[in-house]
């Protein structure tokens, strides 16, 4: 897992009710199995996820393209929204994206405040992978 740890983007596959996989390319920060991202409470992946923990993890670029032969990952998600686990999710973040993350965090306040964003609030999804 490895590649994981070093990764800057992954594809992360939820699932659908009906069984399809949704694939969406994020930001992950963790290691030896066990990895976080963040995402809005109302997003797609929060919501699939809150049905079925299952999930499917491989190295992509920053559009989500993996290159064969990255290996697939599977394991499971849990939606936490809880504050120590949403700050230590961030905290993770900003410390391997660094300006990156802090740009894309103002970006979203930006957003809210014209009325052109969403106003979700922030969930922290943490994995449980093991090798595929």
């Amino acid at each position: 897992m490895r590649d994981l740890d070093t990764a800057r983007y992954v594809s992360l596959t939820t699932f659908k009710k009906d069984g399809s996989a949704v694939a969406t390319p994020v930001w992950i920060t963790g290691s030896e199995g066990s990895y976080v991202v963040t995402t809005g409470d109302t997003a797609g992946k929060t919501k699939r996820l809150r049905n079925n923990p299952a999930v499917r993890v491989q190295v992509c670029d920053l559009r989500g393209r993996v290159k064969p032969p990255a290996p697939i990952y599977t394991g499971e998600g849990e939606v936490r929204a809880e504050p120590e686990s949403l700050a230590a999710a961030e905290e993770a973040l900003a410390t391997k994206y660094g300006w990156q993350f802090a740009a894309t965090k103002l970006l979203d306040r930006v957003r809210t405040r014209l009325g052109r964003g969403t106003g979700q609030a922030v969930v922290a999804i943490h994995l449980t992978l093991r090798d595929g």
